[in-house]
């Protein structure tokens, strides 16, 4: 039987990845006008390179049975995670949105501009749809992972990685990778 303090844990991961998205979601319909945070794009892709670079060193560690170096590695990702998303939200309440293909910036798709990307575009809108959706399946999956060690429950905690590892790093990657498809666009 879990404490109750374990239960209190275990409710506010609950609560946490169901807000997360949906915050994110409203924060989306705010427009704050007169900021310009257009540098941030590059600076938050950087920070998803360094969070899967974080996520493999971190493998590689507890491979090697270094448990304090993959402690302080997969709690710097988390730390990174969290940057990433304060950037993201920040640049997408201050910036009109970016369309794949948009050459002239003008906020429209026009036929010669989708044309021009016809055969990338499903390749961009399958990464970025997968990475939205998985962004949002990991975060329950990243905090239950991290409180069963935190708890020294190894065994879950094991159970859970296996799951949240391979998204969160799949995460992190495409997340460099539609920096790269979207930023002719900006």
């Amino acid at each position: 039987m879990a404490s109750n303090n374990e239960k209190k844990i275990k409710w506010t991961i609950n609560i946490l990845s169901i807000a997360i998205p949906l915050a994110v979601a409203a924060l989306f319909g705010i427009k704050i006008e007169g900021v310009d945070l257009s540098f941030l794009p590059p600076v938050y892709a950087t920070i998803n390179a360094l969070t899967a670079i974080t996520l493999i060193s971190a493998l590689i560690a507890i491979k090697k049975g270094k448990r304090e170096i993959h402690r302080k590695l997969m709690t710097t990702a988390i730390l990174l995670s969290v940057l990433f998303l304060l950037g993201y939200v920040a640049y997408h309440m201050t910036s009109d949105p970016t369309i794949y293909g948009d050459l002239n910036g003008d906020g429209k798709l026009d036929f010669s501009e989708a044309k021009s990307v016809e055969n990338s575009a499903m390749i961009y809108y399958l990464l970025l749809i997968s990475h939205i959706l998985l962004s949002v399946m990991v975060i329950p999956l990243v905090l239950f992972s991290y409180f069963y060690a935190w708890k020294g429950d190894f065994e879950r905690h094991k159970k859970w990685v296996n799951y949240s590892y391979p998204i969160w790093l799949y995460v992190a990657i495409s997340g460099v990778i539609v920096f790269v498809f979207i930023s002719p666009f900006y």
